[in-house]
């Protein structure tokens, strides 16, 4: 933690795009703040307990990380902070009773499809219940789709030229299966063999970024098992799961030499379903469908600030005949899903939310293309009680659907 720390000048080229900053104006509840707070704290001239709402407000979003000319690394301070307050906290009832509902219930698929559906049938009273448990009954779906079972083995089109193992996620397979599949047609289309490995699990990245280390290294070390070693590479096509899985090795610094070793072989398979299709050369449609479709594409913050991934999308896009890309004003702000921040703070998060959808509908865009299923359901959420909603689509839905359309 001490790098980060030492690397930071305090220089406030963090301020603006921090979502926190951007919405609480308050010192402390921006990155170099909360760098001086931790400081302090791990110094002993401030009781860790003084400085917890500060931590907690904050998105783990890294959007400072993408505007700071130091390099400072806010996501090796923030996340083994986190790890370490927790283990010495106490929280209120309320508090431990909603991080355990949600660490029991998201990153498990079949769970999260029952809390789902009991939580749409308590949508009524939502605004009754405690703050958090009432966001999670607000945000529920009103309807979801029909569960779907994916195959071991998806064979390439025509000649083979690579093999994948594709990370099904947890939530997005209940709420969005559809992104799964989209991404298999296209990789098939591409000559890629997809593996879905069958014992695989959650990748332990909601429980890493708050805090819950051991839950985090638990999932992980299923999926070192589950995932084989003879692949190309490791697709995502969450944001939030291929950030996760690249902070591997920072989760697993201190454990045993195997472990650390292991988590290194992972990470270092690990790539975004765009990062993938731009690496290997992607082969867009050939024609246009109709009239052009003008597409604003929102940046998920842990694609753009984790990852570094903003241009592989873009590029994919471009290529396709009849799409036209419109940028939003603020793309560097988070749209205030962030993991279950949304349903840990309701109130900062909504306004986010609003904020984004708002520039997200001033490009004049026809549809919205994201690459995180965590922002698609944040922002799909706002559009619908906005006055003119517009369609929101996983930047891999879209591309698939370009292909389907000149078949």
């Amino acid at each position: 933690m001490i790098k980060p720390i030492e690397a930071c000048v305090h220089c406030g080229f963090c301020l603006p795009t921090c979502p926190t900053y951007a919405t609480m104006g308050d010192e402390m509840n921006s990155p170099r703040g909360r760098i001086f707070l931790i400081k302090e704290t791990l110094e002993g001239r401030m009781d860790p307990s003084d400085i917890e709402p500060f931590i907690d407000n904050c998105l783990g979003c890294l959007a400072c990380v993408s505007s700071c000319p130091s390099g400072v690394e806010y996501g090796e301070l923030i996340t083994p902070y986190r790890a370490w307050s927790e283990e010495h906290r106490e929280r209120p009832l309320i508090e431990s009773l909603q991080r355990k509902a949600i660490l029991h219930t998201i990153p498990h698929p079949k769970r999260f499809r029952v809390a789902s559906k009991l939580a749409k049938i308590f949508k009524p009273i939502a605004r009754h219940l405690p703050s958090g448990f009432g966001a999670m009954m607000e945000l529920a779906p009103s309807n979801l789709p029909t569960p779907s079972t994916l195959e071991e083995i998806y064979p390439a089109e025509g000649e083979q030229k690579g093999r994948v193992a594709l990370l099904v996620g947890c939530a997005q397979q209940v709420l969005a299966p559809r992104i799964n599949a989209a991404a298999i047609r296209v990789l098939n289309r591409h000559g890629i063999e997809v593996l879905v490995p069958q014992s695989q699990g959650c990748c332990g990245s909601l429980a890493m970024h708050i805090g819950e280390a051991e839950a985090a290294r638990a999932a992980a070390l299923e999926n070192f098992e589950a995932f084989p070693d003879d692949v190309d590479a490791i697709i995502t096509t969450a944001a939030g799961c291929g950030s996760g899985m690249k902070e591997y090795p920072h989760l697993f610094a201190g454990q045993s030499s195997d472990e650390i070793d292991a988590a290194q072989r992972f990470t270092d398979k690990v790539k975004d379903i765009c990062e993938y299709l731009d690496e290997i050369g992607f082969a867009p449609p050939e024609t246009a469908n109709g009239s052009e479709t003008k597409v604003a594409y929102h940046d998920a913050c842990h694609l753009a600030h984790a990852q570094k991934i903003r241009s592989a999308p873009r590029r994919l896009l471009s290529t396709v005949p009849g799409l036209e890309l419109r940028e939003p004003a603020e793309w560097e702000l988070c749209c205030g899903s962030a993991g279950s921040y949304n349903i840990e703070k309701p109130d900062t998060a909504k306004e986010l939310g609003k904020r984004k959808t708002a520039n997200l509908q001033a490009t004049g865009a026809d549809v919205i293309a994201t690459g995180n299923i965590g922002c698609l359901a944040q922002i799909e959420f706002h559009l619908q009680r906005a006055e003119k909603p517009l369609p929101i689509l996983h930047t891999i839905e879209l591309l698939d659907e370009r292909y389907w359309s000149q078949s």
